[in-house]
């Protein structure tokens, strides 16, 4: 039979629906996946198409899977970033949303006290055990969708859950009932993707979640987990590792709309940006993340990265405030006291500081040559140098140029003599045994003993 695809808007044909393989024994593709060894990273050459959805956005599980990894916040703290969060997110909602457990009395509480702000953006979500009891809760609460685990690999089906795919899949079909039948928002979190048997009980699976969803008229949301950070997203990959081939899949063989699919990776293999990033070009509108990439492990999606992916894609921010990654940034740092690895894209105290003279005099001629964007304008950073011993004339100049806001006419040249006379003593203080940067104050103290009117005159 030949029909009209909504997806590819062309004629094609109906394809084959995938029914349930409740096998005996649990596939662990052991192939890919030996585990005495590195994994491995099949191709099959099979290539699908770029979809980019019309609209794509951002999701936040900082209170969720970003409180699995650290001490909890308190509630203070959740307010506080999700009041960063709306601002960063914009009046257009590029955030769209964010998702908290509601277990314990300080999370209700959190919960509360996010929703008496009023914000439309970033909604307000929750995670929760499937209970029936819970889902109560969230009637409740007022929450109109709710988180629901549903582990897909057969390493959680029989090897977690004692269970068999039939087993599993009824259960995880009734407790996704009890969500409809208060009314809640299902969100399906797919668990372990990337090792799950994608054709046997993945497809399958989903294929009911549409049913059920055209049946109650309640929008059933699909996160694609990938749990262990295992997605590759190079072209010609084999499944189950494609995420353009899990992306696809799900669209073309289980009818899932963009807007109900949501991309949730993690680090593992230093692919959850670019993971997410295909996520969004093969169909799949929202892109999961929490703030500073904190969660299990090594972390999930960073969301300020997306920020930036998103504004690359789109060409425009479409009225999110980058500013506030850096307020978000000195929030964790000072309130929370969450160290920040220096080296960190956008928020590392170092990620735009140089400590090299030959990139400090490039700074020095054109702040353009050795700096990402304008990151002044953008994240409210400004460009800086780190004075060592690889710093040079032009490493000291340009930090006094820039402690002391000299430009133009007022702006020293590595040639000053000051300068010079700075340079003798940094290299003096490394000849002597030194092994750590130059700080601030210690530069402050020799300038003002080489001209204590310095600061005041310039």
């Amino acid at each position: 039979m030949i029909e009209p695809n909504n997806h590819s808007n062309l004629l094609e044909q109906d394809p084959y629906k995938y029914k349930l393989q409740d096998v005996s024994e649990p596939n662990l593709y052991r192939e890919i996946y030996p585990y005495t060894e590195v994994p491995k990273i099949p191709f099959n050459f099979r290539a699908v198409p770029i979809g980019m959805p019309k609209e794509i956005w951002i999701t936040d599980t900082t209170f969720r899977d970003g409180q699995q990894s650290r001490a909890p916040y308190t509630v203070e703290q959740i307010v506080d970033l999700y009041k960063m969060l709306h601002r960063l997110s914009g009046p257009k909602g590029i955030v769209r949303s964010t998702e908290f457990f509601i277990y314990s009395e300080k999370d209700r509480e959190a919960v509360h006290q996010c929703m008496e702000l009023g914000y439309e953006f970033p909604e307000i979500t929750s995670w929760i055990r499937a209970t029936k009891g819970d889902f109560q809760l969230v009637k409740e609460m007022g929450i109109k969708e709710t988180g629901i685990l549903v582990s897909c690999s057969d390493y959680h089906i029989f090897n977690k859950l004692g269970k068999t795919r039939k087993q599993a899949m009824d259960g995880y079909l009734s407790v996704v009932k009890q969500a409809l039948d208060v009314g809640i928002r299902p969100r399906c979190h797919l668990e372990d993707i990337t090792r799950a048997d994608y054709y046997g009980f993945v497809v399958p699976f989903v294929n009911e979640l549409m049913a059920l969803s055209k049946e109650s008229g309640i929008p059933i949301k699909i996160r694609v987990c990938d749990t262990m950070g295992y997605g590759i997203p190079l072209p010609g990959v084999a499944m189950p590792r494609s995420v353009s081939g899990l992306i696809y899949g799900l669209q073309h063989y289980s009818d899932v709309p963009s807007e109900l699919l949501e991309w949730h990776g993690h680090n593992d293999f230093y692919k959850a940006v670019t993971n997410a990033t295909m996520a969004w070009l093969y169909g799949c509108c929202a892109a999961n993340c929490s703030l500073l990439g904190i969660g299990e492990r090594t972390g999930n999606v960073p969301l300020e990265a997306m920020v930036f992916e998103y504004a690359s894609l789109r060409g425009s921010f479409d009225g999110m405030d980058p500013t506030v990654i850096t307020e978000i940034a000195e929030y964790f740092e000072k309130e929370i006291g969450y160290h920040i690895p220096p080296m960190t894209p956008f928020v590392g105290k170092n990620f735009n500081i140089t400590r090299a003279g030959i990139h400090a005099d490039g700074l020095l001629k054109d702040e353009e040559i050795y700096n990402i964007f304008d990151t002044k304008l953008l994240l409210n950073k400004t460009a800086a140098v780190a004075v060592s011993n690889t710093s040079g004339l032009a490493g000291i100049a340009f930090w006094i140029n820039d402690y002391y806001h000299l430009q133009d006419e007022s702006a020293l040249s590595k040639n000053d003599p000051m300068v010079q006379h700075i340079k003798n003593w940094v290299d003096q203080a490394y000849e002597t045994g030194r092994t750590t940067s130059i700080s601030d104050e210690e530069l402050i103290a020799v300038i003002e003993d080489y001209d204590p009117q310095f600061g005041k005159t310039k």
